[in-house]
This record gives C-alpha cells, sequence and structure tokens, in this order.
C-alpha cells in the first residue's frame, strides 16, 4: 500500500488541473446522460417503432445498456495505456471518441429512413461512447489525485465527480427546455438531434482546456524511477499493468467493484428509470419528470465537494456506508413520493436521493486512487469501476423497466436497490481506511523488491 508521507502539493496549477478534468469529464457524461435521457422519451418511437411502448422502451434502454458493455473493454485500453505513456495523452483521446460517436448519433437516420439498418448504427455509436467513457473516469480523477496533497485529496478528486451531475444537469437542461418550446411531433422529428449535434461544439472547448494542463507528476516521478529500475536490471521485464493488478491488488478490485454497486445501481433508477416510472405509471409529464431530475442534479452538483471534504476529516469509509445506508433505506419513501405526481414530492425524492448519493460518489475518486500504486493505478481504479457498471448501471433501467412490467409495482425495484446497497456495506464494511495513504510510488518499488527477493529465495531453496 502506499506510505504516509505527502507528496508536495502544487496549489497554482491544482485549481487548473481541476477545471481541466471537471470541464472534460462534464462533457463526457452530458454526452453519456443524453443518451440516457433519449432513450427514455423518444429513442423507442424512432428507432423500434413497431413494438408497443413499454416493449419500445426496454429495447431502447438494451441500446443505453450496450455502452456499459463497452467500458470495462475501454478501462482496460486506456488504463494500459494510460499507465504506460501518462493520464493527459489518454484524456485527450476519450474525449475525442465521445464527442465524436454523440455528434454522429445526432446525424443517424431513424428506422423510419433506413428500417432496421437504424438500430445498428444507433448500438454501434453507443459502443463507442461506452469504450470513450471506460477510459475517461479513471484518468480524470487520477491527474487530480496525483496534483494535490493527501490532506484534501478527497476535496479536490470530488471535483470531477461533479462532472456527472453537470453533464446530467447540462443534458438534462437542454432536453427541458426544447420539450418546453417545441412541440411532441417537432421534437420527435428533429428537436432531438439537436442536443447531440451540440456535442460538437463542447468537445471543441473541452480539448483546449484540457490540452494545456502538464502530466501527473506522481506519475512522471513513478517513470523515471521504473526507467532507472529497467536500466539497472538488464533482462528484468516490466509487467503489463494489468497483469501486476491482479496478481497484487485483486481484492482491491473486488472492493472497487462492490462499492460501485449501490451507487451505480441507484444513480440511474434515480435519474433514467424515474422517468420512464413517473410518466407511465404516476401520469406525469416528461416535462415535470424533466425538471424535477434538473433540480436534483443542481444539488447533487453541490453536495458532491462538500461530502468529499468531510471524507478529508473522518474517512472514505464511514462517509461511503453512509451514503449505501441512506440509499438503501429511502428507496420505499422514494417510490412513494413519486407515486403523489406531486411536483414537490417529485423534486424532494430525487433530490435526497441524488444527495445519499453523492456520499458514495464524492469519496470514491480519493479511495480508489488511494488503493492502487501508481505504475498500476489507472488500471486498478478503471477496471474496478468500469467491470462492475456492467452488473450495476448497465442493466439497472433495463432490470427495473422489466420489474415493473412484470409486477406493476415499484416494490421490487426498491428490494432490487436495497440488495446493492447491502453488497455495497460489505464491500466498503471490509475494505480499509485510506485518506492518510500518500500516492506516491512507494507500493510499485516495493513490490518490484519483494518480487526479487522472493525469485531470490526460492532459487536458494531450489538449491539447497
Amino acid at each position: 500500500m502506499a506510505s504516509a508521507a505527502s507528496a508536495p502539493p502544487t496549489p497554482a496549477k491544482l485549481p487548473r488541473i481541476v477545471a481541466a478534468s471537471l470541464i472534460g469529464t462534464t462533457i463526457e457524461w452530458y454526452d453519456f446522460f443524453l443518451y440516457g435521457s433519449a432513450a427514455a422519451l423518444v429513442f423507442n418511437k424512432l428507432f423500434f417503432p413497431d413494438s408497443d411502448p413499454l416493449v419500445g422502451t426496454l429495447l431502447s434502454f438494451l441500446t443505453y445498456a450496450v455502452g456499459f458493455a463497452a467500458r470495462p473493454l475501454g478501462a482496460l485500453v486506456f488504463g494500459h495505456y494510460g499507465d504506460r505513456l501518462g493520464r493527459k495523452k489518454l484524456l485527450v483521446l476519450s474525449l475525442l471518441l465521445m464527442g465524436g460517436a454523440t455528434f454522429a448519433i445526432g446525424l443517424l437516420p431513424t428506422h423510419a429512413t433506413v428500417g432496421s439498418a437504424a438500430p445498428v448504427l444507433l448500438t454501434l455509436l453507443r459502443l463507442v461512447q461506452g469504450f470513450a467513457l471506460g477510459g475517461e473516469w479513471g484518468g480524470a480523477v487520477l491527474l487530480v489525485s496525483e496534483h494535490g496533497d493527501a490532506r484534501r485529496r478527497g476535496f479536490w478528486a470530488s471535483w470531477p465527480q461533479t462532472g456527472a451531475p453537470a453533464g446530467q444537469l447540462l443534458a438534462t437542461g437542454v432536453l427541458s427546455f426544447l420539450t418546453a418550446v417545441l412541440s411532441d411531433a417537432a421534437f420527435g422529428s428533429w428537436g432531438w438531434r439537436i442536443p447531440f449535434l451540440l456535442s460538437g461544439v463542447l468537445v471543441v472547448v473541452g480539448l483546449w482546456i484540457r490540452l494545456s494542463v502538464d502530466e501527473s507528476p506522481v506519475f512522471q516521478e513513478a517513470l523515471e524511477r521504473a526507467e532507472a529500475r529497467k536500466a539497472t536490471a538488464a533482462g528484468d521485464a516490466e509487467k503489463l499493468p494489468l497483469v501486476s493488478v491482479l496478481r497484487h491488488h485483486w481484492r482491491d478490485v473486488l472492493v472497487a467493484m462492490g462499492a460501485r454497486m449501490a451507487e451505480n445501481i441507484s444513480y440511474y433508477v434515480i435519474t433514467a428509470f424515474i422517468l420512464v416510472y413517473a410518466t407511465e405509471s404516476a401520469g406525469v409529464s416528461k416535462q415535470t419528470a424533466l425538471n424535477a431530475v434538473l433540480i436534483g442534479s443542481a444539488v447533487h452538483f453541490a453536495v458532491i465537494p462538500a461530502w468529499g471534504a468531510l471524507s478529508d476529516r473522518i474517512g472514505r469509509r464511514p462517509v461511503y456506508l453512509l451514503g449505501a445506508a441512506g440509499v438503501g433505506l429511502w428507496m420505499f419513501p422514494f417510490f412513494s413520493l413519486v407515486d403523489t405526481a406531486s411536483f414537490g414530492s417529485l423534486v424532494l425524492a430525487v433530490t435526497v436521493g441524488l444527495v445519499l448519493h453523492g456520499a458514495m460518489y464524492a469519496p470514491q475518486a480519493a479511495f480508489f486512487s488511494e488503493m492502487f500504486a501508481t505504475r498500476m493505478r489507472y488500471s486498478g481504479a478503471s477496471i474496478g469501476a468500469q467491470f462492475a457498471s456492467v452488473a450495476a448501471g448497465a442493466p439497472a433501467p433495463l432490470i427495473a423497466t422489466a420489474l415493473l412490467a412484470e409486477y406493476d409495482s415499484s416494490a421490487p425495484i426498491a428490494l432490487y436497490v436495497i440488495a446493492a446497497a447491502v453488497l455495497t456495506l460489505i464491500a466498503v464494511g471490509v475494505a480499509k481506511e485510506t485518506r492518510h495513504w500518500d500516492l506516491a510510488d512507494v507500493t510499485a518499488d516495493s513490490v518490484a523488491d519483494a518480487e526479487k527477493s522472493a525469485g531470490a529465495q526460492a532459487a536458494d531453496a531450489r538449491t539447497v
């Protein structure tokens, strides 16, 4: 694990690093969440028109889930090269891929124009989105974590996490505005394309900012030590980051995956599935549901840094455990409030749910970063986070919609989220507290020395 010493902070550069990570992450999440909202609102009619409404929604969410399936591959590829080449280069690439795919979705022909080719093209572009996002998160949080110091790492590293609610806020805000000023016919015909095409402009801004930041100093130092070690130890091949992660950090990967279950599932139920449940079961208009998510996302954005700062004071685990327990306990009241079809109750349900979610999401960046050594940190954090998303966030709206169709009740959906909360409580409960750990590459050097020592001892034993 990491040493207790703290690397010198770089206060002059840190706000710029945070801004670059936040803006880039916001754009990437805007692209990703925009698809989720469109899947709930219009894609069922535009790309799966031959199905009944609920089945069309299921098929639409299935293409939504496909994006998650590509995230582990993105985590493996971006993690490997991010640990070999650096964080910055891979973050630029992820932004280009995500923005290009989102812009292309805005140009897609629908089922009415090209038939079954339309959903196929939509699915392919969704795969590109997922691949890019699989590599985005790890690099963005590491770039901030590795520039700061241990004392306030939870606070600073939580800012890239606000890119998720900021992206949700931006995507929902654009959709809410368009549905307010356009008729349903106009929005379904051409209005839905506008927010996807806007991604092209946002990507240009994001690239300009992201290209201006420096590479992580912790990574640079670790790379120099690795090069020096190779130069003085001829014949010692550096192991692939993935191999090192699975050999030395497999428990940490499992902890990260378990920690993601409640965080990921609850988020997509609260922000994506709610658009289906509120409109189909509670009789709430699309505009009302979107506005509730909009308000909740604004509060979510504001509380994440506060939860991150609290994790610096009392630890990552207590804050994370509070969020997991809170989300589990909130699910039955959440659906009861939505069932009232009152706008105020809907806002309260979404907002409280997202505040509790923030208690998990805010410390997650520092928590996961602190689990892994520098030369395997991008791979480890990304693998733990993104492999969990396949079992958690990917099927969450799909499972929730299927449960609603089967039982015509919110109770099974609430129990589904509660089960995820229990898994997260167990995973975080057995994890080690990491808030005082340094991110310097002491762990990687220690691991290499231990491997050499073990090899020498084994050779001596064979000789004897």
